[in-house]
């Protein structure tokens, strides 16, 4: 298709200075650095990270110590006779203890799975965010481009009426015309000086929604730079088959791939919770034990040796029932499951959707812009021949207003439909491959 070199310059005629203006991949690269919903993605996807670390932790073994010390004013057992005494006695106990897991029914293993793809789909989780950020603010520099663009459109049309009104006044001096050709021109400009100011009020109120999108401080100056928005090469593509391709890069469709398998592995480590687990132990623990008042025990570093002593052992735990605990979290990680699949399933539909609906949308826009083109300088003769019948008093003030409101409407169509083709053809783009937004 045609390529618009300089889109919007060929309506718009604006005037940018670099060190002013921005560009809306300027913008889009703000938005995305600044978005709040984009640094909350990005902690959500350090949790992720947090909980494969611990997945992985489930796999080492824990060690713990103890120490321990006790008074027993009063009646006691002697360790040293077993027999009863009455004599106030001072315990110290030492500690040191390790313990690992070495079957749960796998439970950890596919607990890991699961946190693995978890990072995964937080990154995807991160990166659609990103996308979704930067197509907020295609669009709303899209819309502020065109609402200056109608400003432009307005303020032109006011000057046009001012320089009628100015004119009409010498004419119905000089008897030409009419006061009511004088009132109808005046009522003209007053309704074009308004809607300059319903468009730069349109404007302003756009600009402040852009600036709370892209985060940007509301009391600093922002303005699009429209003259280097230059027009991408349209992708000519089969809509099945760029939804197959798009369907392999998409992160929103990675995202729901990435939670359906881990909510797989969830649900597998549900069920291992039905089999034994068997865990192994060993330690080292001794004791130092004195009579209060009594001078000649054995001292701490010889009671510390002598009383050492090792130990191991196996645990086999059996489920046999826990008031249906088990049963019910399987179900409920089978229903995630589901509830992956289904959104997976929607997913991939809507993404068939978006793309259908930007084909038409984009080859529809073209032919607009090309019939709209015509009408554009079709309206603009038949203006200038109205005026020029005003002057020579073979139309009226009312035929004048009324082609140039069709003038007007016809070139903020225009402007339009050239900026939903470049809005249309970027998201084509996208969905291809070819990023919104690049990253420095």
């Amino acid at each position: 298709m045609k390529k618009y070199p300089y889109l919007l310059c060929l309506l718009l005629g604006l005037t940018c200075h670099a060190h002013e203006s921005w560009t809306i991949d300027q913008c889009m690269q703000y938005a995305v650095t600044n978005s709040r919903d984009v640094r909350l993605k990005s902690i959500t996807l350090d949790d992720y990270k947090i909980e494969k670390v611990r997945a992985v932790g489930a796999f080492l073994p824990s060690v713990g110590g103890s120490v321990g010390g006790q008074y027993n004013f009063g009646r006691a057992i002697d360790p040293e006779t077993n027999t009863y005494t009455d004599v106030s006695t001072f315990n110290n106990s030492y500690g040191l203890s390790a313990s690992l897991p070495v079957f749960d029914g796998f439970q950890r293993y596919h607990e890991l799975r699961a946190a693995k793809f978890n990072v995964l789909m937080g990154k995807s989780q991160l990166e659609a965010q990103k996308d979704a950020t930067a197509q907020q603010v295609l669009e709303s520099c899209v819309l502020l481009l065109y609402y200056k663009g109608c400003i432009d459109f307005a303020v032109q049309k006011r000057a046009e009426s001012d320089m009628l009104l100015r004119q009409t006044r010498m004419m119905v001096e000089v008897g030409q015309k009419g006061e009511a050709d004088l009132a109808q021109m005046q009522a003209t400009y007053a309704s074009d000086d308004y809607e300059v100011t319903r468009q730069q009020g349109l404007y302003d109120k756009t600009l402040l929604a852009l600036k709370q999108l892209m985060n940007y401080p509301v009391g600093d100056t922002l303005e699009i730079d429209a003259s280097s928005e230059v027009s991408q090469d349209a992708i000519v593509m089969d809509g099945s088959q760029l939804y197959e391709q798009a369907r392999l890069i998409n992160p929103d469709i990675r995202q729901a791939e990435y939670s359906l398998l881990s909510a797989r592995y969830a649900y597998r480590s549900s069920k291992g919770a039905l089999f034994p687990s068997l865990s192994l132990g060993a330690g080292i623990s001794t004791n130092y034990y004195k009579q209060l008042h009594v001078t000649n025990m054995s001292s701490f570093r010889e009671q510390f040796r002598n009383n050492a002593g090792e130990y191991v052992y196996a645990t086999l735990s059996i489920p046999l029932f826990n008031r249906l605990n088990t049963l019910s979290n399987i179900r409920r990680q089978r229903n995630n499951v589901r509830r992956a699949e289904e959104e997976l399933a929607f997913r991939n539909t809507e993404l068939q959707r978006l793309i259908a609906e930007t084909i038409t949308d984009q080859k529809n826009s073209w032919k607009e812009t090309e019939k709209m083109r015509l009408k554009v300088e079709s309206d603009s003769i038949a203006m200038h021949l109205t005026v020029r019948k005003y002057e020579e008093g073979l139309a009226s003030s009312i035929d004048v207003q009324t082609q140039s409101v069709i003038l007007l409407q016809s070139k903020a169509q225009l402007l339009n439909c050239q900026l939903t083709y470049l809005y249309r053809t970027r998201m084509l783009n996208y969905y291809q491959g070819i990023p919104l937004w690049t990253e420095k």
